[in-house]
């Protein structure tokens, strides 16, 4: 078994602003130019290993909660030889499908109004470095931005790691804090649930989707 958290982050073209280093004495400018275009980030990761699936999605709803959890099961090879537990809090759209999660996926909701203890949130700093402090004329210019992020923290597991491996968090290696959860048995069919057109920061051969995915830039 395996231990992932999941945390979505609503970005768009209203302007990120962060603190910067500046020389003294010389004001420190960005462009502004505000609108109310958003899209979700959807996010997930193992704080043990590092590794980490990211998804960008137009809607935060359970339709798109359970498109984007059925891709994830298939990104890490959920099923009954691998089941995988997902750390969530309690929005109210993480409902499943009538059809119930994929297989080899549970989940657990941590308490309300506790977002200190999801190590998924821990990730914003990271994927919204190279869009704050700008400003982008469309939101596909500022979702190719973005994927491009993410894509590059799929690859820089140490570092996720550094930011949400919490003390204490239960460790595969250790026998006394291992986690086991009892599967239930779930009649599930893959449908294709929400035509979203999704930008997934993975390379086409690691996509195994029900629904459109557009890449940003396919060619890399």
């Amino acid at each position: 078994m395996s231990l992932w958290c999941l945390a979505e982050h609503r970005l768009g073209l209203k302007p990120i602003r962060r603190r910067v280093w500046a020389p003294t004495g010389q004001p420190f400018t960005c462009p502004v130019k505000p609108a109310y275009e958003w899209l979700y980030l959807y996010a997930f990761v193992n704080p043990e290993t590092g590794e980490s699936r990211f998804w960008l999605v137009p809607v935060l709803n359970k339709q798109a909660y359970s498109a984007v959890m059925t891709a994830f099961a298939h990104s890490v090879g959920a099923g009954a030889d691998h089941h995988v537990l997902v750390v969530q809090d309690g929005a109210g759209f993480h409902v499943p499908a009538e059809q119930g999660q994929p297989p080899g996926i549970q989940t657990v909701t941590l308490p309300p109004y506790a977002p200190e203890l999801q190590p998924a949130e821990r990730l914003w700093a990271l994927t919204d470095a190279t869009v704050a402090n700008r400003a982008f004329d469309t939101l596909d210019d500022f979702s190719d931005v973005l994927a491009e992020r993410c894509a590059w923290l799929e690859t820089q597991p140490d570092l996720l790691t550094q930011h949400t491996l919490f003390h204490g968090w239960p460790l595969s290696t250790n026998e006394s804090e291992s986690v086991s959860v009892v599967p239930q048995s779930v009649d599930f069919k893959p449908t294709t649930p929400y035509p979203l057109a999704v930008v997934k920061p993975r390379p086409p051969e690691f996509l195994h989707t029900p629904y459109p995915v557009r890449r940003p830039h396919p060619d890399r």
